[in-house]
């Protein structure tokens, strides 16, 4: 692969995903020459399927950096519908109530607009919540949702406005010369969700990224998703936001390695019981099923994402435990970034890892780091 101004350089991406379009859209603003495949439709995969929850309450500088850079993203955009972020723990949760005293103050430190709130002033600002048990809370104020489709959606237009090119409905190869479909391409990022991993060893390139099955539950409408903010139960391991009048509830983790190609994508049966449960925990009464349904993450050794170049030319961007959509707009301007010469996110280097590590699929929505 030669190296050209970028201005000359043809860029393959792979994956028309949020991660991808945005890297699509960035490099295509830059003057670039690229191309966004995907076998199907853009934010057909994960994007598609996404709760489109977004904050900055981290308690890592790099993950706080970015998701502050994401959301600023997203109200420029004017994508962002601002809704504050709770998460608590309830009663002999001991651990995770431990984690976030040590996690707040470590926000705040970072000049993070988050804070502990009393149960009885949750319950004040909220009171359809139900918080008699509630052992711990904190408020992210900087925080909201988007509406994943529509994003993902749009921001591949706004790439193809910019010059993108954008094939659909074709299934991309990958060989170890960096050819994509036998074309020959100055850099490729690999940015397919699910399927990185695949198209990474089949070119020789491993990657240490294990598909996993997430699910979702959509409510009846219900006066509540007017009244209540964000939520996630740490003792209960899920969450909850607003949606057109519903309440979509996640998250439904299978901790083992999903085949891409061949995974049930209809929600359990256990979980769509579940979710009737957890809506009776946060709100003291259950709401119908509209529907529900499961999706793909993707997790690594270490719980961070491989973001960066994995071979000369050959670009990664995939791992991210769920929480991809938040970051991409961060992450995809950064990717674009260093695919031109610039820096890459230390933290992310795809290189940390062999690429054959074995290792246990952790959940991604967690107190603990």
């Amino acid at each position: 692969m030669t190296a050209r101004r970028h201005t000359d350089m043809h860029v393959a991406v792979i994956g028309g995903g949020v991660v991808g379009a945005t890297t699509t859209l960035e490099l295509a603003r830059r003057g670039t020459d690229v191309t966004l495949f995907d076998a199907g439709d853009v934010a057909d995969g994960a994007s598609g399927r996404a709760a489109g929850i977004c904050y900055d309450a981290f308690a890592d500088s790099i993950d706080a950096d970015i998701a502050r850079e994401a959301l600023s993203a997203f109200r420029k955009r004017g994508s962002l519908t601002a809704c504050p972020y709770v998460w608590l723990t309830r009663e002999g949760d001991d651990r995770n109530a431990e984690a976030m005293a040590e996690h707040v103050p470590r926000m705040q430190e970072q000049g993070l607009d988050v804070e502990f709130i009393d149960p009885a002033d949750l319950e004040s600002r909220w009171p359809q919540l139900r918080v008699d048990d509630v052992e711990r809370a904190a408020i992210a104020h900087d925080a909201g949702f988007v509406e994943t489709s529509n994003y993902t959606r749009e921001t591949a237009q706004f790439a193809v406005a910019a010059g993108a090119n954008l094939r659909t409905k074709t299934r991309a190869s990958l060989d170890s010369s960096g050819r994509v479909d036998g074309e020959e391409y100055d850099a490729v990022v690999v940015a397919a969700g699910a399927h990185t991993a695949d198209l990474l060893e089949a070119a020789g390139y491993p990657v240490p990224v294990k598909a996993y099955r997430v699910q979702a539950y959509l409510s009846t409408k219900t006066a509540l998703a007017n009244v209540v903010p964000m939520l996630y139960d740490a003792t209960g391991s899920y969450y909850l936001r607003p949606r057109n009048g519903r309440l979509f509830v996640g998250d439904g983790t299978v901790p083992e390695e999903h085949d891409p190609s061949d995974w049930k994508q209809t929600a359990d049966e256990w979980f769509v019981e579940n979710c009737a449960a957890y809506l009776e925990t946060a709100l003291g009464k259950s709401v119908g099923e509209h529907r529900s349904w499961a999706g793909l993450c993707t997790a690594t050794p270490d719980g961070n994402p491989l973001v960066g170049e994995r071979a000369p030319g050959i670009y990664v961007a995939a791992g991210f435990q769920g929480h991809g959509f938040m970051r991409a707009p961060a992450i995809g301007k950064r990717l674009a970034a260093e695919v031109l010469g610039g820096d890459g996110i230390d933290a992310f280097d795809p290189t940390r890892f062999d690429g054959d590590e074995t290792f246990d699929i952790v959940e991604g929505m967690s107190l603990e780091e």
